[in-house]
């Protein structure tokens, strides 16, 4: 139980996968101008990397390694993952369209975000039992969406603060990543696995 506790801080605080790994920035960046957007992605993305990882665990376990195709691992990720996105991309627009187009171009980036074939090719990697990787996606996933809020609330609030002209827009966007990865440095060292 240790473990996994050690684990769930580790992924979303110390090792975050887009503040401290860099994964996942172009829909970082992207969707996070409102909170609203950045909710949903953030609940796509758990969503998506939990099933992702659990079913590339799975193939991985029971397909690949016995029959000796570890060389298919990531096309057949990348496949699987591309089909998750598209039920979730289906199901989302049908229970809240406000917030598949929302989304927009995001949700398909979700197939292309590699955070979520990070956390699946890294959970097959690390050697880390079924369990394990559901807690360590799961983990990534929080961290990844609670990057996405934060980045989501300093960017409404810098829409009503005087920004210099130079600074608006992207720069401004740059420099506050910059600084949040800053300070999400500040858990390195509280706890190893």
């Amino acid at each position: 139980m240790e473990k996994i506790l050690s684990m769930v801080f580790i992924f979303i605080f110390v090792e975050n996968f887009v503040l401290q790994r860099f994964f996942g920035i172009c829909p970082f960046l992207g969707v996070s101008r409102k909170m609203e957007t950045a909710t949903g992605m953030g609940m796509a993305v758990i969503f998506v990397m939990a099933i992702a990882t659990l079913v590339t665990w799975l193939v991985q376990i029971y397909i690949l390694d016995p029959f000796g195709l570890q060389y298919l691992q990531v096309v057949t990720f990348i496949l699987i993952i591309a089909g998750l996105v598209q039920m979730v991309e289906t199901v989302l627009r049908k229970i809240s369209p406000t917030l598949y187009q929302g989304l927009g171009i995001f949700l398909p980036l979700i197939t292309t975000n590699c955070a979520v074939l990070a956390v699946a090719l890294l959970a097959v990697r690390q050697g880390f039992n079924l369990v394990e990787s559901l807690v360590f996606a799961i983990a990534a996933a929080v961290g990844f969406t609670m990057a996405l809020l934060i980045m989501a609330g300093i960017r409404e609030r810098l829409e009503l603060a005087d920004t210099p002209g130079p600074m608006r827009g992207s720069a401004i966007t740059l420099i506050t990543a910059g600084i949040l990865s800053l300070a999400f440095m500040g858990f390195k060292g509280m706890l190893t696995l």
